[in-house]
Formats: C-alpha cells, structure tokens, sequence
C-alpha cells in the first residue's frame, strides 16, 4: 500500500511537466531537450564542418570526379566497341558457315564427278578385257597363233 500512496504523492509533482525545463539525468530525454541539443550542435558546428573538408580534400574530390568521368566514357567506349567486334564475329561466323557449306558441296560434286570417271575408266577396262578375251578364245579354236592387241 505505501507503493500506492508514493505514487499518488508523486503525480503531485508532475504539475511542471508541461513547462520548459532541463533535466540533468542524461538517459531521460524527452522531444524538448533533443531539439534544443540538436539546435545547439547545428549553431556552433557550422563552422566546424565546414573547416573539416580542407582545399587539399577538395582537389582530391574533385579529382576522382574528373576520373570516375573518364572510367564513364572508356567503358562507355568499350562497350561500342565490344559490340562491334559481336557483330563482326557473327558476320565471321555466318560467312564462315556458308563457306563450309559451299565447300562441302564442292567436295561432294568433285567426288561425284572421280566416281564417275573411275566407273567409266572400269566399263571401259571390262569392255577392253571382254573383246580381249574373245579375240584369245577366236585364236584357241582357229588354231592361230596368239596376237596380242
């Protein structure tokens, strides 16, 4: 019960709550003190910041800028020039595939053509070896001396 009794002699206090005040407890923060602190840091530390960043660090900005520029555009060149060379090695390879095809029917019409001079070469050997081997059997039954073509 004196739990209860201390709270409501408590609230009793709680009338300057809606005034303005500081508290000197650093983990008791409420809206109020964070926007004066925030007002101060914001006052005085303009000039902080601003001397931080020195003539030396500005150049050196500036400078990476002026290089990430120039990464920008050369690979902005690498990039065209990358796709010209993927058009060029299509063309290559469409060209080189007709190419292969336009030999390969070549190849397939000069076999064609040996086969059939090899073929007529061998009609033209049996025929000779036919007339050659009644010539030989006409002489067997003549009883001629054998001649030869």
């Amino acid at each position: 019960m004196k739990n209860l009794t201390d709270s409501f002699v408590s609230v009793g206090h709680w009338s300057s709550a809606g005034s303005f005040e500081f508290h000197t407890d650093i983990l008791a923060t409420n809206p109020r003190n964070l926007s004066v602190v925030l007002g101060v840091f914001l006052f005085f530390g303009k000039g902080v910041c601003a001397s931080c960043i020195s003539t030396e660090d500005l150049s050196t900005i500036r400078n990476s800028e002026e290089l990430r520029r120039g990464a920008i555009e050369q690979l902005e060149r690498a990039r065209v020039r990358l796709r010209k060379v993927e058009i060029e090695a299509d063309e290559y390879r469409t060209n080189g595939y007709f190419e292969i095809e336009r030999e390969k029917v070549n190849l397939i019409n000069a076999t064609c053509n040996s086969l059939e001079r090899l073929e007529n070469d061998k009609n033209e050997t049996l025929f000779f070896e036919k007339q050659r081997a009644i010539i030989r059997s006409d002489n067997k039954f003549c009883n001629k001396p054998y001649k030869e073509l």
